[in-house]
């Protein structure tokens, strides 16, 4: 008589099978979002501790110098008359904080290279070198630098990760030396790019007309005053309630509204709406522009370290954080230029005191449509010389002596 076993082969079916990696792909699904939760929980923190960084850099820099780093600072060339111009032998004073603290923020190598000159380029050329590349000078060039738009400067492109958010993905050219972090200059506009320069917008001589000192007490209320001497004194609002810096996201090349700037009409910023640029932003994608941003391809949000230009190291209060950022002529000039970043949700702001705080799209930012606070402002206009901010809670912490009370938390 034939017997069976009847003991079952080891094994899975396929149906068993097929029910396991089914069950891993959920798993896998519901846990992949906190993984990646996680990671930006640790750049966001990392992105903090940079800021962290260069906030004990400013503080150890005015202990030792009695100031605050200049925002437009470096070299004069008696031969250059325009403040925009710039040669291989003076950078017109265009400089960013960013230069001067360098030694404050474990950059003492690189601090050493930009203080002493310099007479080999990028390209190991020992200037004058006729193959230099065409339209560059490429040097000799003398302690503090060329202007920082100096491709074959090697400081001018070198990559400092003080000064990067790890959340934000950009490199390479058209960029030289990317930052995530700008200078504070206020809750206006005017004047961004001259800074106090006695050329700058310098008004009409005549009766009633204001000097440029007047001026540029009402327009410049900010911690940080292109080409002018700041000390922490000069915080009457308070360091815990005054910005110092912001956090920004550098340009990616794809039209974002909060990294290039639109390719429209002049304007005047002072005079026109802060959200005119507002109406250039795409229906169906909210976060891009619907044309193609301005033709420079080098001019992107953060694109250079070293340059004091709004585009590149400034920001505003004026527009909350990730709105767009406008531009009165180009890129290069007057800029309204707000705060953002790659986080979910606002940005990082660096208080004056130190602290670090993350301050979120929805802040009260109170009227978008009201003019900057200049000399020529007006009562019914909200824009009187020593005006309390008509940007709200907002424009109140970029402001650092208009006796603004700060009791909202933000």
């Amino acid at each position: 008589m034939k017997r069976f076993d009847t003991r079952r082969e080891s094994g899975f079916t396929l149906v068993e099978l097929l029910v396991v990696i089914a069950i891993i792909g959920v798993l896998v699904g519901l846990l992949l979002p906190a993984v990646q939760a996680a990671r930006e929980a640790a750049r966001r923190m990392s992105c903090s501790n940079n800021f962290k960084q260069l906030g004990l850099g400013i503080h150890n820099y005015h202990s030792a110098y009695n100031q605050l780093p200049t925002q437009g600072t470096g070299t004069i060339d008696p031969g250059v008359a325009k403040w925009w111009d710039a040669r291989d032998q003076s950078n017109n004073r265009n400089l960013s904080m960013l230069v001067g603290i360098l030694p404050f923020v474990e950059q003492q190598a690189l601090w050493e290279q930009i203080s002493n000159p310099m007479n080999v380029d990028a390209l190991g050329n020992s200037p004058p070198d006729p193959s230099s590349l065409p339209g560059l000078n490429g040097g000799p060039f003398t302690p503090m630098g060329p202007a920082p738009d100096e491709i074959l400067y090697t400081p001018w492109a070198t990559k400092i990760p003080t000064l990067r958010c790890p959340s934000d993905p950009g490199t390479g050219l058209p960029a030289l030396g990317r930052t995530n972090y700008a200078a504070c200059t206020g809750d206006s506009d005017g004047g961004s790019a001259q800074g106090s320069r006695e050329q700058s917008g310098q008004p009409e001589s005549g009766a009633g007309s204001p000097s440029m000192a007047e001026v540029n007490r009402a327009q410049f209320r900010g911690v940080f005053v292109g080409q002018k001497v700041m000390r922490f004194r000069d915080i009457l609002d308070g360091l815990a309630n005054t910005i110092a810096m912001g956090e920004i996201a550098t340009d990616l090349g794809d039209n974002d509204k909060r990294t290039i700037a639109p390719d429209k009409a002049w304007h005047n910023l002072t005079d026109s709406p802060q959200d005119y640029c507002q109406q250039f932003v795409s229906a169906e994608r909210p976060q891009f522009w619907d044309s193609p941003g301005y033709s420079d391809s080098s001019a992107g949000r953060g694109y250079r370290w070293a340059s004091s230009r709004p585009m590149f190291s400034q920001c505003m209060t004026i527009l909350p954080p990730n709105r767009e950022i406008c531009s009165s002529n180009n890129p290069y000039d007057q800029m309204n230029a707000t705060m953002s970043s790659r986080h979910q949700g606002g940005c990082h702001v660096l208080l004056a005191d130190g602290a670090v705080k993350f301050v979120t799209d929805s802040i009260e930012a109170g009227n978008s449509s009201n003019r900057c606070v200049n000399w020529w402002g007006k009562p019914w206009k909200n824009n009187v010389p020593g005006d309390k901010s008509p940007f709200g809670l907002w424009g109140a912490l970029g402001t650092r002596a208009a006796k603004e009370v700060i009791e909202a938390e933000f």
